[in-house]
């Protein structure tokens, strides 16, 4: 049996490749301080293949026996809680891919760096490929999140150089599915909650940003894909079928059949004007690329979304 160890596995894509990897077969340990991060990601996979360690990774990371994998996915993922806890966000970027970096090193583990389409900032090339270094405000409110990746990258990149590690680096574009928290200020949760309660669905600036959205389980295979590859990387993983944000609200409304009305609110600083991946590494050295549109995503995510506010509370 493998092991396989994810950092901040309890999160939404962590808690997603720890269901992937245990209907394997492996054993997962899952690293998580449930800053963001939900028991309840977890409770589907509850077994004793199945171990959960409740901390910080920036300031330990250990695994009792052999390791075969480390997945580096802790960190505050939207700028709802970035924003709010900016020194957290650098720490997970910084001492944690360094604890994660070193407990591969110590095992002998390949390990996989989850980056962001972030480190291409606000990006002056259209659609972003892996050889773009980016526009990014390295003093801007968003800088806590997006050097935070991008030193992550360069760590990963040093251990490889210094210490022969077995590293690959994937930088993920806007993901969306089930268990994303309806207040975690992304776009999708958040127009979903809104037009499922009926409130004004609130679309920053004009609408008119672009964005291109991955459904989560398309993610998860392309990690796993890229995680049983040979690539170090980085390599894109997104989907390049670019929407407008304000056509991401309208057709949340549509499928929703919500009496929300759009309304527009201020547009965060640094906030990107474009987003799409350019997926050519992906499709041709992983033979990757996403199966779900936008619109089937969007209508499992709804699903979710709707069943969760129909449960009974706890």
């Amino acid at each position: 049996m493998k092991c396989v160890v994810i950092t901040g596995g309890a999160g939404f894509v962590g808690s997603h490749l720890a269901d992937y990897f245990l209907r394997s077969g492996s054993r997962v340990v899952c690293l998580d301080d449930f800053s963001s991060g939900r028991w309840e990601n977890l409770e589907s996979q509850r077994s004793g293949a199945l171990e959960v360690q409740p901390v910080d990774v920036a300031d330990e990371c250990d695994v009792a026996g052999p390791v075969d994998a480390v997945l580096h996915f802790a960190s505050p993922a939207s700028p709802a809680d970035y924003l709010r806890t900016p020194l957290a966000a650098m720490r997970a970027g910084s001492l944690g891919t360094l604890n994660a970096l070193e407990l591969a090193r110590r095992k002998g583990a390949r390990f996989l760096l989850a980056s962001t389409s972030e480190v291409y900032g606000d990006p002056q090339v259209h659609p972003q490929e892996e050889s773009y270094w980016g526009h990014v405000n390295p003093v801007g409110p968003r800088s806590v999140y997006d050097e935070a990746k991008r030193f992550g990258e360069a760590l990963t990149m040093a251990y490889r150089r210094q210490h022969d590690a077995d590293v690959a680096i994937v930088r993920i574009f806007n993901t969306f599915g089930p268990r994303m928290r309806h207040d975690d200020g992304r776009a999708v949760p958040t127009f979903i909650s809104q037009a499922l309660s009926g409130a004004p669905i609130t679309v920053s600036g004009d609408g008119s940003q672009t964005r291109s959205f991955c459904y989560v389980d398309d993610l998860v295979e392309g990690v796993v894909r890229m995680l049983e590859s040979k690539l170090v990387g980085p390599v894109n993983l997104g989907n390049p079928e670019e929407i407008r944000i304000d056509e991401i609200a309208r057709r949340i409304i549509e499928l929703t059949r919500s009496t929300s009305r759009i309304e527009l609110v201020d547009r965060p600083t640094d906030d990107p004007e474009r987003r799409r991946p350019d997926i050519s590494k992906a499709r041709g050295e992983l033979g990757w690329e996403p199966r779900f549109t936008a619109e089937d995503g969007l209508r499992r995510t709804i699903d979710w979304f709707r069943h969760l506010a129909q449960a009974p509370a706890a």
